[in-house]
């Protein structure tokens, strides 16, 4: 004969979830936040933003390990949400890789805040921090100091941007040292 949990210990463990779910969701945001005292661009324009961008430089992370010509498109859909598509070739493996994901704003749209998905319900932030007035560069960082990309609409940014960037980042608490400065010598994407 199976014992049958009483009601109470049934209530008890469906409001124990619930409360869990509940102190998780700081967490989640923790995700998506600006790491503190990080300003983000202000005012912003996603149009002017949207298109092909050159991934210029980033810290190691493993969904972008080994890949050089890694390039971003963004797209403003109809509902307010940011299509993005991101490639790199994988020389290891002699062939393309690609991520599509959405994004979406934290807040006011005028503000470089987002969210961004590849997989399911799951975000990371993405803030832009630096921004040329002709949106030909850029500078992105994530929910903390370990991601952290450099983007322009070219495949190389004059030394003076980079060095003021990189200045900036190390200002920001992050290891410019380990920076991977990316290669862009294919033709193909």
């Amino acid at each position: 004969m199976t014992a049958t949990p009483s009601r109470s210990r049934q209530h008890w463990w469906h409001r124990a979830g619930w409360l869990l779910c509940l102190a998780a969701l700081p967490l989640l945001n923790a995700c998506t936040a600006p790491p503190d005292g990080v300003a983000v661009v202000s005012p912003f324009d996603v149009k002017r933003y949207a298109g092909k961008w050159f991934e210029i430089a980033r810290l190691d992370h493993s969904f972008e390990r080994g890949l050089s010509d890694v390039n971003a498109t963004y797209r403003l859909e109809a509902d307010g949400s940011v299509a993005v598509i991101n490639r790199g070739h994988d020389a290891a493996k002699g062939e393309w890789q690609e991520a599509v994901g959405r994004a979406l704003f934290t807040g006011d749209s005028n503000t470089a805040s987002l969210k961004v998905s590849f997989f399911g319900p799951f975000f990371g932030g993405y803030h832009v921090i630096a921004l040329d007035p002709d949106y030909r560069w850029a500078m992105v960082i994530g929910p903390n100091t370990d991601y952290l990309w450099i983007l322009a609409r070219e495949k190389q940014l004059p030394a003076g941007v980079r060095e003021r960037l990189v200045a900036q980042a190390l200002a920001l608490g992050v290891d410019t040292n380990e920076l991977i400065w990316v290669e862009h010598s294919r033709s193909d994407h």
